[in-house]
C-alpha cells in the first residue's frame, strides 16, 4: 500500500512536470564537470555548486541536478551514464587500486558506446572519443587532473561538459538515454530476475537493489526502506541462488520501474519542507494523490499551525467546511473533501528507515478528525495560540531534550484517526507537571482533551470545560482551585519574592495525598491572612470559605491518576480566571 501510494504520487508529479519522467534521478549531488573538446580531449575541471557561508571554514556544496537514472550499486561493477565517480569516468580512485579502477572505467566506456554509438551528434562523438583516447594509467599525471586530484577522487559525482554546458541537457543525448532506459524491459535479463511486481502487478525485471533514498536528516549514507542484506531475512526460494548473487530484493519483488518511482517520490517528499516535518525523531510525510500544493498548504495550517497568509476565521471556516464534507475555495482552487490524502511516519534506525505508521483517507475525513482534536484541546489561555503536535510532544521533556519517538508516532495517529490519545504521552506530561510544580496552558489543554477522548468517571466531564466551572462540587477539581487560592494568598501576604513557595513545596503532595496536605495548608492560611490588609483579608477569606463549603465528604488520603488530572485542571482554571479578571480591570 505504501509503495503503491508513492508510485501514484510520482506519476501525478511527472504528469504536472514537477518530477522527472521514468529513467531519471532527481536532485543528485554533482561536484565537478569534466569539460571536453570536439576530439574528446579533457580541457578543464569545473567545480559545480557553491561554497557554504556558515561556520569557520567554507564548505563546498554540490549542485543538485536531474541525471540519468542511477541504479544503486553494491560491490559489483555497475557503470552509470554520464554522471558517475572518478573511478568510472577517469579510471582512478583514492584507494590506490588501479586494476579495480580500470575495470570500472572499461565498464563505463562499454555502457557509453552501447548508448551513443548510433547517435549522430558532435557531443556524442566527443564523449566516445574521450573514452577511446583516455588512458587510466596516465590519468593521475594529466596536467588538467593533477591540481584537483584529491578532490576528484573523494567519491563525488562528475559529469561531462561540452560546448560550455552539460551534455545531459543536449536533446540528442537525453533522447538516446531515454530510448535505452525504455527498452531495458528485462527481456534479456536472467529469467530468475523476472517476477510479478508487488506494486504494479505486472511481470517485469525485479530490482535486486533499490535506488538510494536521500535527504534524511542525520543519516550516514543512504538508508534503505526495502532491503534484505542477510540470508536470515530471505524467504525460502528467494535466498542466495547463484554463486555471485544474493536474493536481496527478490524477497519483496518490486520492478525496476516501481523501485525508481517510489524512491523518486520519497526523495522529493523528504526535501520538501511543506511535505516533510520532523516531530521528535519521527519523519512525518504527507501528500495528496493529485500532488496539488494547495492541499498541502491547507493541511499544514490545520495540523502544524503554519502561517499561510489566511485570516484565522477563514482557516476555521475551511476546516469546518471540509470536515462536514463540503468543498472549500482556497486561493483560487476548490479543495475537495474527497481528495485522497496520505500520512507516512518514518524513523531512522540503524541505518534503515522503519515505517512507524501509514494512514490513507479522504482529505475531508482527516479535516474532521483534526477539527475534533482541536475542539477537545480548547481551553482558556493565550489568545491565538494553538497547541500543535510539535508543542504537545515538547511538553513531555525539559527544554532542549530529545522527545521519545513513540510520543510523536502515537499522538499523530490518534489525532488523524480520532482514536484514544496515548497514555504514554499523558504519563510523560504528568511527570513534567510534578517536576515543574505547575500546569502550563499546553499541558492543561492536553489533560482536558485526553479525558474527553479517553473517558474516565474519576475525571468527571463537568470539569473538562473551556473555562472555570464555579458550580461544580467535584472534590478533586475544587481542591485544585483551593490550592491555587492558597498559593496566591501566600504570595500576596509575603510582599517580597519567596525562596520557597507553597506551590514549590506542596503542589505534588496536594494533588496526590490531599488529606494530610490540605489540613496543614488551611492552618497555614490563617498566618498568611493576618499579614494582609482588611480588604484583602475579606476577599481571600470569602474565596476560601466558598470553596471549603463545596467539600461535602472527607478528603481522601490519595487521589487516583484521573483525579489528579481533575485537580490540575481546577488549579489551572482558577489561575486563569484570576489573570482574566486582572486583564478586565
Amino acid at each position: 500500500m505504501i509503495l503503491q501510494a508513492l508510485v501514484r504520487y510520482y506519476e501525478a508529479m511527472v504528469e504536472s512536470g514537477d518530477l522527472s519522467k521514468p529513467g531519471w534521478s532527481s536532485a543528485v549531488k554533482v561536484s565537478y564537470a569534466l569539460e571536453i573538446d570536439d576530439n574528446g580531449k579533457l580541457v578543464h575541471v569545473i567545480p559545480l555548486g557553491d561554497e557554504s557561508s556558515g561556520g569557520k571554514t567554507k564548505k563546498h556544496v554540490p549542485l543538485s541536478m536531474d541525471v540519468p537514472f542511477q541504479e544503486k550499486r553494491t560491490v559489483d561493477v555497475k557503470a552509470r551514464f554520464l554522471c558517475d565517480t572518478c573511478a568510472y569516468l577517469l579510471g582512478i580512485d583514492k584507494k590506490d587500486e588501479p586494476e579495480k579502477a580500470k575495470k570500472r572505467f572499461i565498464a563505463s566506456r562499454k555502457l557509453h558506446h552501447e548508448i551513443l554509438d548510433d547517435v549522430d551528434s558532435p557531443a556524442a562523438k566527443a564523449i566516445l572519443a574521450f573514452f577511446d583516447s583516455w588512458n587510466p594509467d596516465e590519468a593521475a599525471d594529466n596536467p588538467v587532473i593533477k591540481p584537483d586530484l584529491k578532490k576528484l577522487t573523494g567519491g563525488q559525482n562528475l559529469i561531462f561538459f561540452y560546448d560550455g554546458i552539460s551534455v545531459i541537457s543536449k536533446p540528442e543525448i537525453s533522447d538516446a538515454w531515454q530510448r535505452y532506459y525504455d527498452n531495458s524491459s528485462g527481456e534479456d535479463a536472467d529469467p530468475s530476475d523476472m517476477g510479478v511486481c508487488l506494486v504494479t502487478g505486472k511481470k517485469a525485471q525485479i530490482s535486486l537493489v533499490h535506488p538510494n533514498i536521500l535527504g534524511v536528516r542525520n543519516a550516514s549514507g543512504s538508508p534503505a526502506l526495502v532491503s534484505f542484506n542477510k540470508h536470515a531475512f530471505e524467504s525460502y526460494g528467494n535466498e542466495k541462488d547463484r554463486k555471485d548473487t544474493k536474493g536481496q530484493g527478490k524477497n519483496a519483488p518490486v520492478s525496476k520501474y516501481a523501485a525508481s518511482a517510489y524512491t523518486a517520490a520519497l526523495n522529493s517528499l523528504l526535501v520538501d519542507s511543506d511535505r516533510c516535518r520532523y516531530i521528535g525523531n519521527t519523519i512525518v510525510l504527507c501528500w495528496s494523490e493529485s500532488g496539488r500544493r494547495e492541499y498541502q498548504e491547507c493541511n499544514n495550517s490545520f495540523v502544524y499551525g503554519d502561517d499561510v497568509g489566511i485570516d484565522p476565521q477563514d482557516l476555521t471556516a475551511a476546516l469546518k467546511s471540509l470536515a462536514s464534507g463540503k468543498p472549500f475555495d482556497w486561493k483560487e482552487l476548490e479543495l475537495s473533501p474527497d481528495e485522497h490524502f496520505y500520512y507516512l511516519g518514518l524513523v531512522l534506525r540503524s541505518g534503515r528507515l522503519s515505517v512507524s505508521f501509514f494512514l490513507e483517507d479522504s482529505f475531508g475525513n482527516f479535516a474532521r478528525n483534526i477539527d475534533r482534536h482541536y475542539e477537545r484541546l480548547r481551553i482558556t489561555g493565550p489568545k491565538g495560540r494553538i497547541p500543535t503536535p510539535y508543542w504537545l510532544v515538547g511538553e513531555t521533556v525539559r527544554q532542549g531534550d530529545e522527545v521519545p519517538t513513540r510520543f510523536a508516532d502515537d499522538l499523530i495517529q490518534s489525532i488523524l484517526t480520532d482514536s484514544k490519545y496515548p497514555a504514554t504521552l499523558l504519563n510523560a506530561i504528568n511527570a513534567r507537571i510534578r517536576a515543574e510544580k505547575d500546569v502550563s496552558y499546553c499541558k492543561a489543554a492536553f489533560l482536558k482533551a485526553y479525558y474527553l477522548q479517553n473517558e474516565n468517571p474519576k475525571c468527571s466531564k463537568e470539569v473538562l470545560t473551556v473555562e472555570l466551572n464555579e458550580q461544580t462540587e467535584y472534590l478533586p477539581y475544587v481542591l485544585g482551585r483551593l490550592f491555587s487560592v492558597l498559593a496566591n494568598l501566600q504570595e500576596q501576604s509575603a510582599g517580597t519574592e519567596l525562596n520557597v513557595t507553597i506551590r514549590n513545596r506542596y503542589f505534588t503532595s496536594a494533588s496526590t495525598t490531599p488529606s494530610i496536605t490540605f489540613d496543614r495548608l488551611l492552618k497555614l492560611s490563617q498566618h498568611h491572612l493576618s499579614k494582609l490588609s482588611k480588604g484583602s483579608q475579606i476577599y481571600f477569606d470569602e474565596k476560601i470559605t466558598n470553596l471549603v463549603s463545596k467539600i461535602h465528604s472527607t478528603i481522601p488520603t490519595r487521589f487516583t491518576p484521573a483525579e489528579q488530572v481533575a485537580f490540575q485542571i481546577g488549579y489551572y482554571h482558577e489561575n486563569q480566571a484570576r489573570y482574566t479578571k486582572k486583564e478586565d480591570k
